[in-house]
This record gives C-alpha cells, sequence and structure tokens, in this order.
C-alpha cells in the first residue's frame, strides 16, 4: 500500500504517472482480489481525483514501511529530476515536501525536500545539485 501513497503524492502534485498508476493498481488488484481497498479503487479508475483522495484519506499514515515508501519515492523522483530543469524540479519538490505525511516530513531524507532549493536563492546551483542527488541516493 506503501506504493499506491507514493502514486497519490506524486499525481497530486502534477507527475504524468497516470498509465503507470493504473497499470500498477491492475496488477496489485489481480494478485489481491479479495481486497476491498482496491476493489474500490478500480470502481474510481475512471476519477483520478477521486482515487487519489481515497488513497489519502484512507491510508494508515502510523503503520507504514517508511523504507518501501521512501524507496520507491526517490525512484520515481529521479526520473523528473534527470529530465526537467532544476528550478521547476525545486519547486515541485518543496510542494511534494508539504504533502508528505507529517510523521516523516523531519525524517531523512524526505526533509531534505524542505530546503535543498535554498542556495538556489543565491545562485548556487551546484550546492541544490549536490543535496538532491545525495537524497536521491539515500537508498543506495
Amino acid at each position: 500500500m506503501e506504493e499506491l501513497l507514493v502514486y497519490a503524492l506524486l499525481l497530486y502534485e502534477g507527475f504524468p504517472l497516470e498509465e503507470e498508476y493504473q497499470k500498477f493498481l491492475d496488477d496489485l488488484f489481480v494478485k489481491n482480489p479479495t481486497d476491498d481497498v482496491l476493489l474500490e479503487l478500480e470502481f474510481m479508475s475512471g476519477s483520478l481525483k477521486e482515487s487519489i483522495i481515497y488513497i489519502r484519506t484512507h491510508f494508515d499514515y502510523n503503520n507504514f514501511n517508511h523504507q518501501i515508501f521512501g524507496r520507491m519515492l526517490m525512484e520515481k523522483i529521479k526520473v523528473c529530476y534527470d529530465s526537467t530543469e532544476l528550478k521547476q524540479f525545486a519547486e515541485k519538490m518543496y510542494m511534494l515536501w508539504e504533502s508528505l505525511p507529517g510523521n516523516i516530513q523531519e525524517e531523512a531524507p524526505f526533509f531534505i525536500l524542505s530546503y535543498a532549493d535554498d542556495p538556489l536563492s543565491w545562485g548556487d546551483e551546484e550546492q541544490t545539485r549536490k543535496l538532491y542527488e545525495d537524497m536521491l541516493a539515500y537508498y543506495n
């Protein structure tokens, strides 16, 4: 379920992952056809907005595997990092940090999302890149 939260957060922030999310959900449902949450999400497949809201409101934020969540989150945002202009990426990352569950916002590597763009304000792109690259490599 951690993976579904990753998709919900990234889709909420405008990452173009609709098709990937739907394929992941379909595959997960095929493996777990009796799961009520997955069944409900399958019924919502026509409304991405409803799916995102459902995942975010029905997720157990106090009992989830931060390692699975973090590893997948870093994997997905690395693709964006590699293909997006740094300033635009930084804006999305701060917004993503604000969307993270409160109980992990201050943990490594997630906390980096809250300040990695600061050096850009004085023109230090190199330091910002280092912060993001360290964050993205955290689980390696």
